[in-house]
């Protein structure tokens, strides 16, 4: 696990893996059962609600937030999962989150970066909706539209569209929103997650949740969400 761990975090190839881990053929081997097994969903799963009662919450969040992020993807991804996001002008894979109102993360979906939002989120809000019990689910002006009916109609689940301030200019902290984009870069903090390097995009999707449970597993140890350091400054500087 720690092996696995530490090629998400430090963005290294499997075949180079510190000599201090099993061989790097025996830790893959490993990952690819685990995932078969479903076995960093339940640890997914086991661990936010772990975090949520540390955090004075109920165990199953009620309510979920979800979003996209586009990543570039290296010449590991092959074309028939790969895409071209014009408003983003990426060309990679486009990774739809959905996390509680603590930013823990409840599900990933890994698509083509051609992928609508409209499109791609119907995956993933159908996954949500067999994973836990969330009827309510914030999301940003992309996911706007029949998406919305069609969340009543089909998933019996209300999407609440929460858009940005008239007249805003510059960045500005949206309301809700903000813990899912907190998650994409507590994720992207990862370095394997800095760009889409896996031919499978459900092994894309496996290392997602594994940086997830790297990040409530710290979460948990602390006892509270991370905190940015301040920058040091000389007694005399000004």
């Amino acid at each position: 696990m720690d092996a696995v761990l530490y090629v998400v975090r430090t963005g290294c190839a499997w075949r180079y893996l510190p000599g201090d881990f099993p061989p790097w053929q025996t830790v893959y081997w490993y990952f690819k059962q685990w995932e078969e097994s479903k076995v960093t969903e339940a640890m997914l799963t086991t661990l936010r609600e772990r975090a949520r009662i540390q955090q004075g919450r109920n165990p199953q969040p009620s309510a979920g937030i979800i979003d996209s992020q586009s990543v570039k993807g290296a010449d590991t991804v092959g074309r028939s999962s790969r895409g071209y996001d014009a408003g983003k002008k990426i060309n990679g894979r486009k990774r739809f989150i959905v996390t509680d109102t603590l930013g823990l993360l409840i599900n990933v979906v890994v698509l083509a970066a051609s992928v609508q939002d409209r499109d791609g989120a119907k995956a993933t809000l159908l996954s949500m909706y067999l994973a836990a019990p969330i009827r309510f689910v914030f999301a940003d002006g992309g996911f706007a539209g029949k998406l919305v009916d069609w969340t009543t109609s089909i998933l019996r689940t209300t999407l609440h569209i929460v858009r940005k301030p008239e007249g805003q200019q510059g960045f500005a902290v949206i309301p809700r929103r903000w813990c899912v984009e907190r998650t994409l870069a507590w994720l992207t903090a990862h370095r394997r997650l800095a760009r889409d390097y896996e031919r499978d995009p459900a092994s894309s999707e496996a290392m997602i949740r594994w940086a997830a449970i790297n990040t409530m597993t710290s979460r948990i140890a602390r006892g509270r969400p991370a905190t940015r350091q301040q920058r040091w400054r000389w007694p005399d500087d000004k």
